[in-house]
């Protein structure tokens, strides 16, 4: 892979025009020193280089950088890097290109993870455009190839989305970082890919078995998303950083109580979130049937008709407008939806906490506490 060479460049340059917009700031603590930018930057020279290697292989595999490239670069909030460069900050790591792109590798491991978590879900959209396996269906009918198109977009997703765990060792290795410091970051970046992998598997077998515990569901919150989002990556800068053990414990004490509060967010958002601000159709994760924290809470707490009400139709593919309507009514009379808003303000302020009392740098610390609360009062 060759390297920019023109030191304004080093991060890896756009293409004058590109084809896609690079993905606008909407959390100003993803944007200090540029980081949202330069992240974007590295993600967009790394899959520019991918992009010309697959086309000396076969013109056939253009449509498999597009999707790639679209998915990547034309959202997402850029969480997971964002708290891996000031975890590295904050452990008295001093900044570098280098570190920019190695922790740009976690927007691969996410877009592997949303891939694979849409085909699972059978979700039809994603940041307000089709679904990769839903993308790869309408190209096999448009072309009125032979099969079946939907088991061809069901495919095509599971490769996409193995691919992007594929290039995120690639990208973790491509920025020209010290032997020594991805030797100490490896194990945590492993760790981290199986957490989210198992995770995924436990969430499919609570959808199977019908777990509606409270217990569960925070397991499975924890491992699929919790420890992902916030605690690995944090550790992940730590560990390129050499961080010392007091660190590192600090920023679990912080981290792991902030991916659940992050996770139990999106679980809120799953259900009364806005679809114009969350690129998913209203009340999706109830159609899915998602055993999360928030109907665990709602089974444990409403009456006996809102219980059958939510288990007769929680998971129901044909659950429309009116029945999400109820489904929302039930929820909120259960005084659940409270309850995880209540939940949230407590592990926020456990998190808080936690990092308050940190041996990092100051700035590192007022770069957590801002993606602390933009972490747990999104919209999207």
């Amino acid at each position: 892979m060759t390297e920019p060479t023109s030191p304004s460049d080093a991060a890896g340059a756009v293409p004058a025009d590109p084809g896609w917009p690079i993905a606008a700031p909407n959390l100003p603590a993803t944007d200090r020193t540029g980081l949202r930018q330069r992240v974007d930057k590295s993600l967009a020279w790394f899959l520019a280089d991918r992009r010309a290697w697959m086309a000396e292989v076969d013109s056939a595999l253009a449509p498999v950088a597009d999707a790639i490239e679209g998915f990547v670069l034309r959202g997402g909030k850029r969480l997971r890097p964002a708290f891996g460069y000031w975890g590295f900050r904050g452990a008295g790591g001093n900044d570098s290109d280098q570190v920019v792109k190695a922790l740009a590798a976690l927007e691969l491991v996410q877009a592997s993870a949303l891939i694979h978590d849409d085909l699972i879900d059978r979700s039809d959209t994603r940041r307000g455009e089709p679904a990769v396996h839903r993308r790869f269906a309408t190209r096999h009918r448009a072309h009125g190839w032979t099969g079946d198109a939907d088991g061809f977009g069901d495919s095509a997703a599971v490769l996409l989305g193995d691919l992007c765990l594929v290039w995120s060792d690639e990208l973790l290795h491509a920025g020209g970082l010290d032997p020594a410091a991805l030797s100490r970051a490896r194990p945590v970046f492993d760790a981290m890919r199986t957490e989210v992998t198992i995770g995924q598997y436990l969430d499919v077998l609570t959808q199977a078995t019908g777990d509606t515990s409270v217990e569960r569901a925070g397991k499975v919150a924890r491992l699929k998303s919790a420890k992902y989002t916030v605690e690995r990556p944090l550790l992940l800068g730590a560990a390129l950083a050499a961080a010392p053990a007091e660190v590192e414990a600090a920023y679990s004490g912080y981290g792991l109580p902030l991916g659940e509060a992050f996770q139990l967010r999106d679980d809120l958002l799953g259900v009364f979130g806005d679809p114009a601000q969350t690129g998913k159709p209203a009340g999706d994760d109830l159609r899915e049937g998602k055993r999360t924290f928030l109907v665990a809470a709602t089974l444990e707490a409403a009456d006996e008709s809102g219980r059958r009400d939510l288990q007769r139709l929680l998971g129901s593919p044909d659950l429309d407008a009116a029945g999400i309507a109820h489904l929302r009514e039930v929820i909120v009379a259960s005084g659940a939806a409270e309850r995880t808003e209540r939940r949230i303000g407590v592990l926020l302020d456990a998190a808080l906490a936690a990092i308050e009392s940190a041996p990092i740098d100051g700035e590192a610390r007022a770069a957590l506490i801002d993606l602390a609360h933009a972490a747990t009062t999104r919209t999207d």
